[in-house]
């Protein structure tokens, strides 16, 4: 597989959420802020890989949730 697709792949909420270690209700919270950067379809969730290295990037930075 390509970086590129690999940055480019789509997660679910309970994926974002097991990548960060924390717990689902954590995750839907900060996605529903808009602090995680997510898209919907239909009903459901969902976070480009990439937008999420972006949030990492500012929360080393020490911007806080």
């Amino acid at each position: 597989m390509s970086e590129n697709f690999i940055e480019d792949e789509i997660m679910t909420v309970s994926e974002v959420a097991t990548y960060l270690k924390i717990s689902e209700v954590t995750t839907y919270k900060l996605v529903q802020e808009g602090k995680i950067p997510a898209f919907k379809i239909g009903r459901h969730w969902r976070v480009k890989k990439s937008d999420l290295g972006e949030f990492i990037e500012r929360l080393k930075q020490g911007e806080r949730i």
